[in-house]
């Protein structure tokens, strides 16, 4: 029986398959079918809190990136609208983000390019790259590749990424050129300038950093203490670094203090955000191929990380294929508006959801409000200090540098704790491509060494019961001519020849051993290689005088294992339980334990 509801024919069933396609490609008509005047409301105050946050950071980081600021504008504005229609997460904030930023500017200054509009196309063809990068991705449903980088070797990246986007904020604090794409170039280039340093210049970037510090803490408790409202108060918090955009901004303007040798940002275009191309020069996509890989991967983690934390708490979940599609169509679409490469960025997605945005709509009212600074707001930022631009990214940053990393890693897994220092030492000293690039080679190595030598525990049969446990751990019988070895990891090409050598070893020891029982409840796959070593252990083994038998195969295991000869030449048998191998090939154990 069918529901009313059900379709029936043919092409009804293919219109609901048709339909039910285009809204996994296009979530917009999931939650848009749905929306409300309520969910308007907490929607549109959200937007207000997470644009009034975003227009400083936009412009700090574009700086950070070596961007004109109009750039982290841009990358603002259609980014977030094509997020809303594409993206799966009612949260998640898109747009420029610190580490990111940095990754730009690190992957744009190696293509030595001289003119400012060459490196201003050279990021816009990085955000295109990547985004066709992350849009393929999302098609062919590959998001699983990002569990590929360990969560210790993101945290050791991000950790170090935080100190140095820090340290390269310094110059403009002091007011003094420096460059370095290290810690150590970027410490001795400060270091051989700061003779150089603008008094004025420090005055303006350590208040406004004090400043922002103590915002982020202490005003809102002031403010709710005065009797705002919480909703108020939460606001004008949020406002902090407006405030001090607009305190600086009017203190050069009144002092003229840019004629006493303070760096402004100077005259940032007003208007729509232009319409771009990227470059399509060989020579250009060669050199920027890798970076957009690696930005391409940081920003996927690191988005899809937040999102599916932020969705969580309110009982959601996100795509991940999707929101490769997502990300990357943001990322095309910054590249086709004068923006650069852009990713959820954690501090506004927390800020964004705690204000209470109920769906991605939340983010497009955002990019209109990022749309009206554009027009309207941008002549009024001449006179702002890049100092204060500056303290805005250290006290974004450093909320990034978390070294408890390292003591939970050293208390836990020694061998994390070697991945995450690293990763760290690796991105401080030679930059963050090539730490990026060692975290990834990391993550890989790691998964390949443990898995090369899987846990394999000899077991045997606890008194009283019908289970088997590891004899180093556990009070169990085993019996002298039986060894049972209960493998606790997948048989791959990597590992195969490690069980073999173990197995080997164990019986070569013992005379008395008639069978080898392997126990492969915790076997999830059996490549052809793998295959290969078992065929040759039985043969081994055969020709010691020893039989070779297995037990608790799970069944699409079986099921390979009966397309192979390897069952028609295994000299013993395969049983459904251990206890039942026990039980036949030695009773009498199974009596004295009992």
């Amino acid at each position: 029986m069918t529901s009313k509801n059900e379709p029936t024919s043919p092409s009804e069933r293919s219109g609901h398959k048709t339909g039910a396609r285009i809204k996994r490609y296009f979530p917009v008509l999931e939650w848009g079918k749905r929306y409300d005047r309520t969910t308007l409301t907490s929607d549109l105050v959200a937007a207000v809190i997470v644009t009034i946050m975003l227009i400083p950071q936009s412009l700090a980081y574009a700086l950070l990136a070596g961007l004109p600021p109009e750039m982290g504008l841009y990358a603002s504005i259609a980014p977030l609208l094509a997020y809303a229609i594409f993206g799966t997460s009612r949260a998640l904030a898109v747009g420029p983000v610190a580490v990111v930023s940095l990754m730009t500017a690190a992957a744009v200054g190696n293509l030595g390019l001289e003119s400012p509009a060459e490196y201003a196309v050279a990021a816009i063809t990085l955000a295109f790259i990547s985004g066709v990068m992350l849009t393929v991705l999302g098609l062919l449903r590959l998001g699983f590749l990002a569990n590929f980088l360990s969560h210790p070797v993101i945290a050791g990246f991000i950790t170090a990424s935080g100190i140095l986007i820090a340290a390269s904020q310094l110059k403009h604090i002091l007011g003094i050129q420096a460059e370095g794409h290290t810690l150590i170039h970027l410490l001795g280039s400060l270091s051989a300038h700061l003779s150089e340093t603008n008094f004025i210049t420090v005055v303006i970037g350590v208040l406004s950093t004090a400043f922002l510090f103590w915002v982020r803490k202490g005003l809102k408790p002031l403010l709710l203490s005065a009797g705002l409202a919480g909703r108020s108060a939460d606001l004008l918090a949020k406002a902090g670094p407006v405030l001090a955009v607009a305190a600086t901004t009017l203190a050069v303007w009144l002092f003229g203090l840019d004629q006493r040798g303070v760096a402004i940002v100077g005259e940032v275009p007003t208007g729509l955000p232009p319409l771009t191309l990227p470059s399509f020069s060989p020579d250009i996509w060669q050199g920027l191929f890798v970076s957009a890989l690696l930005i391409s991967i940081i920003g996927f983690v690191e988005s899809v990380s937040v999102a599916q934390t932020l969705a969580a708490k309110r009982r959601q979940r996100i795509e991940p294929d999707q929101e490769l599609i997502g990300l990357g169509t943001s990322n095309i679409a910054a590249s086709l508006t004068g923006g650069y490469p852009v990713t959820g960025g954690f501090a506004r997605s927390v800020v964004n959801f705690d204000a209470g945005a109920e769906t991605p709509a939340a983010g497009a009212f955002t990019a209109i409000g990022i749309l009206f600074a554009a027009l309207l707001l941008t002549p009024l930022l001449f006179f702002l200090p890049k100092a204060t631009l500056a303290a805005t990214i250290i006290v974004a940053v450093l909320s990034l540098v978390d070294f408890s990393i390292l003591a939970r890693a050293w208390g836990y897994s020694r061998v994390d704790f070697a991945a995450v220092a690293a990763t760290i030492v690796l991105t401080l000293g030679f930059g963050v491509e090539v730490g990026v690039s060692s975290g990834v080679m990391i993550s890989i190595g790691l998964f390949l060494y443990k898995t090369s030598r899987p846990h394999v525990a000899e077991v045997g049969l606890v008194p009283g019961t019908q289970h088997f446990r590891n004899i180093k751990r556990h009070e169990a019988s085993t019996h002298p001519e039986i060894v049972t070895l209960r493998i606790d990891e997948s048989l791959y090409f990597a590992n195969a020849s490690f069980l073999q050598d173990l197995i080997l070893d164990r019986v070569i020891r013992d005379e008395a051993i008639k069978h080898v029982v392997l126990m492969c409840s915790a076997v999830n796959e059996i490549d052809l290689s793998a295959l290969e070593t078992l065929e040759a252990i039985n043969t081994r083994l055969k020709d010691m005088g020893i039989t070779l038998h297995l037990s608790e195969v799970k069944g699409p295991v079986m099921d390979r294992l009966r397309r192979s000869h390897f069952l028609d030449e295994l000299t013993g048998e395969v049983f459904l339980a251990q206890y039942d191998a026990i039980q036949k090939l030695s009773p009498d154990a199974i009596r004295e334990v009992e």
